[in-house]
Parts: structure tokens; C-alpha cells; sequence
């Protein structure tokens, strides 16, 4: 580094220093995401510093130059605690725009200081990934993640602001170094009757998507793991496809031509694809890289975000059909099973689709992923629901093909991993009845489908929603509530709403709000009668001390 470099560096140290604390509240400091890392790039620095005339009065436009003088400087220097402060810096100088059009022109303004180069991922010691001009982050359901021309993200699986990194990895004393006691690195060759599968066990991330879908030839419980004649040709092709890690491969298998792109799993790795090189090595097609700080083959995922139950924020309250599948990613993954693996075997549908598009997998899972109340994907790609009416009309289709339609999208699901317990089959299976039907019906000569109208958007059906129900599977536990004795006052905050389950709540949600004081007092009689009989909760009465906990609490007024 020159000390040319150096003075600047110390320059933006300075101002970040006099600005650190006096940002709006709900930013976080710039102590441990950028001083912290420009403070490591100065090193001993004696000479003197250039100062930059900065005029913006306002501490929101000071770091916005700030960050574009910081950006200018990256634009020449790879040193990684600047890619790093340059990251945080971009990342807040855009939360301080004022709106979304200052934002779009923010990181469009970035990106032309820094410089249009390819998608590179370094790894900085013990720090975060630093990833160069994404192309594309997503999150678990596909989800588009705001990308800056510069970006930290979490290795250390201790940032409040994942994926984003904040600087945690510095306070929690991360360190990247890989466990000497890790599976080793060895490429094995297995050998089949028409295809070859390579396997790097050192290199698995664990994710289950051969063993789930294969099972016959990635087997998890036997030696060797592989067996390369235990499944057909394209089964296997399609497991090392799969792969996220990278760990599985074949001579037989060539990988399309992917974007590069980031994806963050849910409550796992990030997976990157589209040959993004890492740390200057030769570029990989795909692999997988820990985000929950503990693997043992660092910067590559090795399996133990499960072992350390390693967790993103959970869903909405309300999950809907469309997060509860899986999102975008799930959908897809099974329309393609679909089209890929069942159409064209079948006798009835294949013909029905052999011209088909190469894409009709993505335009049906984009249609999916609308319908159950995801993005509007297929209203902003395709054309919505006249575009879809448009390519059923006169194609005559009969109940013969619906049905086998309907039962081999249900196989697909399976095969898929999308979730099998009854409340999303249930409302799965109705939408593909009631989408079918449509279908024919409107693929009929003379059909004179409404024109205009939305997509429709699916729900529960009869409020069976995840948690509404204990499952007859699940362990029984029991919390510990403590009633007052008889004569100690009862308060519904303290006393009553505890009684209610999170599943009796949602069981009723379509009536009142059992953790509301005003609906359970407003209901109060009707709810004592339930409870007596036993009808309330549905799946067992209660003790009767609780029972006589709530007519006391309702003879005493029911207190809040």
C-alpha cells in the first residue's frame, strides 16, 4: 500500500470518527463496521493526512460523500478492511435516502465510481464475505435482497442485520480457520452402469437433496455412500445437478450457463452460483459458504448450522401458501420435476406438451408463486390472468388429462420436498382441483372466460392453518402456569391469556382474539361454557382448577 493510500485511509478515519454518533436514531454505529476495519487498513501511519472539502452540513449528506469518496478510493484498492468499511458505507449512506428514487440514483451513482467489473466473493480474515458487484442476492423464497456495488455479508452468524454484516465477527472473536479435525478432501469416483458420480465428502454441506430425493443411491447410512447403479440415469444426473455444495459431480453432467448469484438460505448456507471465483481461485460453478459461523471447512458450509440450530427470523405470524411451500425456489423445483420427469414418460400428457416452451416450467411456477400469495411474477413477466386464459383457449382439454395433470403435480410436490403436512395439502390440492377445472372449462370451443380479472390469490382452506392443531406426532409438553390461590386477585395479562395456547389463538382467530382482554372479556360466558364442556380447546379439556381459574376471573369482573 502506498502512502498515498495510507493518507487517504486515515483521511476517511477522520470523518468517519467525528460523524460516528451523530447519526439518526435507528442506524447503527459506524464504530465496528467501519472504523474499526479503516482503523486495521491505516496501520502505523506518521504522515499527514489530505483532507477533503466536504460542504454538506447534515450528517445523512456528509456520510453520503463520504461514502462516494470511500468508493473512489475502493475503485483503486483491494485492501480488504476497505472493501469492508466501503460496504457498510454504501449500505447506510442508502438507508439515509430520502425515498426510493434517491436510492435507485444512490446505488447507480456507486456503481459508476466503483466500476463495472465481474461478481468476485474474498474472504477476509476472520471478517465477513466481501462480495464485488452482485449480479443477484435472494433470499429463501427467491425473494430479491438490495445489493450495493460493494457488500459485507455475515460469516460469523452474529449480525443483527443479516445477511448484511455489522461488524459482530470483531466483538465475538470469530476466527475462519478451519477445524483440523474436519472430513478431509478427497475426490472418490464411483463408477455405474451409464453414468459416473464423483464425491467430495470433505465438501458436503449436508442439505439432503440427494439422499431425500435418491435415496437408493445416496444413501446416508451405508458405505460407500454413493452406489451409481442404485437409480437411473437421469435421476442421478439430476441429484448432482441439485448439489449445492458442490460435493457430488459426473463427467456425464454439463451445467447450464447460470447468471452468478447469491442465494441465502433459510437457516443456512449462502449458495452461490454462476461460477463466481472466491478468493481469486480458479471460479466454481456452485458452492455452498457457512453462514452460521461454525462449519468445520471454512469459508465452505460443512453441515453443523443444524447442529448448532443455527435460525433466521421465523415467518410472519400469517404464513402464506407461497412461504409456507418454499417460496419461488420449492415451486420451481417442482414444476421442473414435472415437466422434466413425469410429462414426458406419461402417454396422456406427453404429447399434450411436447411443443412446449423451454421456460413453461418457470411460467408455471411464477403463476404458482402469485396465486399462493407471493410476488405478482406472472402478471409483470408473463402477462397475468388474460395471458394465461389466452394460452388454454381452444385447446379442448378433457377430464382425462386434468386428472392425471392433478395427480402427477401432487407426485411432483413429493418429489420435490414441498411440505406434506395435511393443512398445506389441503389447501395445495384444492387449488390444483379448482385451477384444473377452470382450466378445461375455459379450453372449450365457444368458452367465454370473463376477461380482466386478477390472478386469484389461494388461502387456508377452513382456517386449517400451521399451528392450529397439535399434531398426534408431536411430543406432548405441557407449560407450567401457576395460578393464584383462592382469594389472590387474577388479571388477564397475568393469569388468563397464558392459559391460551398460540394454536388455541389461531383455532379461533376467525371469531375473536383469545389473547385480546377486551374479546375474551367480551366473549367470556360463551368461552366459560365451552370450557366446561370440553369442547374448548379441541384437543382436550382443561384441569379443573384452570377452568375454575377463569369463572373466578369472570366473577371478579374480569380484571385486565
Amino acid at each position: 500500500m502506498t502512502t498515498a493510500t495510507q493518507s487517504e485511509l486515515y483521511a476517511l478515519l477522520a470523518r468517519a470518527r467525528r460523524l460516528d454518533g451523530e447519526l439518526v436514531e435507528g442506524a447503527h454505529p459506524l464504530a465496528d463496521s467501519v472504523i474499526r476495519p479503516l482503523a486495521a487498513g491505516t496501520g502505523e501511519f506518521d504522515g499527514e493526512a489530505i483532507e477533503f472539502d466536504v460542504q454538506a452540513e447534515s450528517p445523512g449528506l456528509r456520510l453520503w460523500e463520504l461514502a462516494k469518496d470511500a468508493t473512489r478510493l475502493r475503485a483503486t484498492c483491494d485492501l480488504p478492511e476497505l472493501q469492508e468499511a466501503v460496504a457498510a458505507l454504501q449500505h447506510l449512506a442508502c438507508v439515509f435516502a430520502a425515498d426510493e428514487a434517491t436510492l435507485s440514483a444512490r446505488v447507480t451513482e456507486l456503481a459508476e465510481i466503483q466500476g463495472v467489473s465481474p461478481t468476485r466473493i474474498d474472504v477476509a480474515t476472520d471478517g465477513p464475505y466481501l462480495v464485488t458487484n452482485p449480479e443477484s442476492v435472494t433470499n429463501w423464497l427467491g425473494e430479491p435482497i438490495r445489493t450495493f456495488p460493494q457488500m459485507a455479508l455475515c460469516r460469523c452468524g452474529a449480525s443483527e442485520m443479516k445477511p448484511l454484516c455489522d461488524g459482530s465477527h470483531a466483538r465475538v472473536g470469530f476466527t475462519g480457520a478451519k477445524d483440523p479435525d474436519r472430513v478431509p478432501d478427497r475426490l472418490d469416483t464411483y463408477e455405474g452402469m451409464s453414468v459416473t458420480v464423483t464425491d467430495n465428502r470433505g465438501l458436503c454441506a449436508h442439505s439432503g437433496f440427494c439422499t431425500d430425493r435418491v435415496p437408493t443411491a445416496f444413501r446416508s447410512a451405508a458405505d460407500p455412500f454413493v452406489a451409481a447403479s442404485g437409480a437411473r440415469a437421469d435421476e442421478l444426473m439430476a441429484a448432482v445437478r441439485a448439489c449445492p455444495s458442490g460435493a457430488l459431480g459426473s463427467p456425464q453432467v454439463a451445467f447450464p450457463e447460470r447468471a452468478a448469484a447469491i442465494e441465502v438460505s433459510k437457516d443456512g448456507p449462502y449458495r452461490v452460483t454462476g461460477n463466481v471465483p472466491l478468493d481469486g481461485e480458479v471460479p466454481r460453478e456452485h458452492y455452498s459458504l457457512c453462514r452460521c459461523g461454525h462449519s468445520r471447512n471454512k469459508p465452505f458450509c460443512s453441515g453443523m448450522h443444524y447442529y448448532v440450530e443455527f435460525q433466521d427470523p421465523p415467518m410472519s405470524a400469517d404464513p402464506t401458501l407461497y412461504e409456507w411451500a418454499g417460496g419461488l425456489p420449492a415451486i420451481t423445483r417442482m414444476t421442473q420435476i414435472f415437466y422434466g420427469k413425469y410429462v414426458p414418460q406419461d402417454e396422456l400428457l406427453a404429447p399434450l406438451f411436447a411443443r412446449m416452451s423451454p421456460d413453461h416450467p418457470e411460467r408455471v411456477a411464477a403463476w404458482l408463486t402469485e396465486t399462493f400469495g407471493g410476488p405478482n411474477l406472472y402478471t409483470e413477466r408473463y402477462g397475468g390472468y388474460d395471458h394465461m386464459v389466452a394460452e388454454h383457449a381452444n385447446k379442448s382439454l378433457t377430464e382425462e388429462w386434468r386428472a392425471r395433470w392433478a395427480q402427477l403435480i401432487s407426485r411432483s410436490a413429493d418429489d420435490a420436498g414441498l411440505p406434506t403436512d395435511p393443512e398445506f395439502r389441503a389447501a395445495f390440492a384444492a387449488y390444483i382441483e379448482w385451477g384444473s377445472r377452470i382450466a378445461v372449462e375455459n379450453s372449450q370451443p365457444g368458452a367465454t372466460p370473463p376477461p380482466h380479472m386478477p390472478v386469484p390469490r389461494w388461502w387456508w382452506v377452513c382456517n386449517a392453518t400451521p399451528g392450529s392443531r397439535v399434531s398426534a406426532l408431536a411430543p406432548v409438553t405441557e407449560a407450567a402456569i401457576e395460578l393464584p390461590a383462592e382469594g389472590e386477585p387474577l388479571g388477564f395479562a397475568d393469569h388468563i391469556k397464558p392459559l391460551f395456547r398460540e394454536m388455541d389463538r389461531k383455532s379461533m382467530s376467525f371469531v375473536f382474539d383469545l389473547w385480546s382482554h377486551d374479546d375474551v372479556a367480551q366473549h367470556a360466558d360463551a368461552i366459560l361454557t365451552r370450557l366446561r364442556q370440553g369442547s374448548m380447546p379441541c384437543d382436550g379439556a382443561w384441569p379443573s382448577d384452570r377452568v375454575d381459574a377463569f369463572a373466578r376471573w369472570i366473577a371478579d369482573g374480569c380484571p385486565a
